[in-house]
């Protein structure tokens, strides 16, 4: 937009000193910017439910392969006339499965989390930045904010990816005011996108989602995890980040800020209640398994109003 111009590529490049947090908590943490839930932000966090409702943010398990679910996940049960037992596979990573992202799960030019080197990561597990940092679970003050809402659209399409600007625009629009240690849930109206564009592949190129300026806006906030239903919008339009992992906001998000992202939430059922329940505030539980030196984990987050 004309009067929110796109930053130029040398200013993305220095998101990654500006919005870096390496250091912050010592030389070798690896739970990030979790720390920022202290004791206090969990207790105002579970002061926020009044009504009890609460919605599930995890999309089902997809045991079915192809566009958009290139790793489908393994469910098979044996079972007797006495008792049935399931066995369970996935490779949870990508466009399909929600999950949360561990601070070893992308690198930037040999690095990663805190300034690690990459071969902290080993077939045997990570020496650092993985997710049993957060064993104890997640539990915070989340906020949604809606952007089909507030830019009057059903969806966020790819020509026009979440900027920073709008992120503030429409919390302050919805009565939010994000404070350090929130969980921020970035709603684009994945359904609706691909509900209104058959041919467009989950996860292919182009694709809706958010850019990379919204990064500044993260770090002002001091946001404990950053949620979605769209990833980075691909193409993002800079050279330099053209074949990241994931994107600019992977790259910037995890290996600098050493911000969890939640990747692939159902933000839509949320969305729906927020609006019927007229706040976008809850209390926000995501519970990773306990892996130890693991890059992320399926998790099944919960809102509870």
């Amino acid at each position: 937009m004309a009067d929110h111009p796109l930053p130029s590529e040398a200013e993305v490049i220095g998101y990654l000193n500006s919005c870096s947090n390496w250091g912050r908590w010592g030389p070798d943490d690896s739970a990030g910017t979790i720390n920022l839930i202290t004791p206090q932000v969990r207790k105002d966090a579970a002061a926020l439910v009044q009504t009890g409702r609460a919605i599930s943010l995890s999309r089902p398990w997809n045991t079915a392969g192809g566009p958009g679910n290139w790793n489908p996940a393994q469910h098979y049960l044996r079972f007797s006339s006495a008792a049935a037992v399931d066995y369970i596979g996935i490779l949870f990573h990508g466009y399909a499965t929600t999950h949360v992202d561990a601070l070893c799960h992308i690198f930037w030019e040999g690095k990663m989390w805190n300034g690690k080197p990459y071969t902290d990561v080993t077939p045997a597990g990570a020496r650092s930045g993985s997710v049993d940092a957060w064993s104890t679970g997640i539990a915070t003050r989340g906020v949604l904010i809606d952007i089909p809402r507030f830019r009057g659209v059903p969806f966020v399409d790819a020509d026009n990816p979440v900027r920073g600007w709008e992120l503030e625009a429409a919390a302050k629009a919805q009565g939010l005011k994000p404070r350090s240690g929130d969980a921020v849930l970035i709603y684009s109206g994945r359904e609706k996108f691909y509900a209104a564009n058959p041919q467009a592949v989950p996860g292919l190129r182009p694709r809706p989602g958010v850019h990379a300026d919204v990064c500044p806006v993260l770090k002002q906030y001091d946001a404990a995890l950053l949620g979605w239903d769209q990833l980075d919008a691909e193409p993002c339009g800079y050279q330099a980040f053209d074949t990241a992992p994931g994107g600019p906001v992977h790259v910037i998000t995890i290996v600098y800020m050493g911000l969890p992202l939640l990747d692939n939430a159902l933000l839509e059922p949320l969305a729906n209640a927020c609006a019927e329940e007229g706040r976008w505030e809850f209390m926000l539980t995501v519970n990773p398994l306990y892996i130890r030196g693991g890059t992320g984990s399926p998790v099944n987050p919960i809102a509870v109003f």
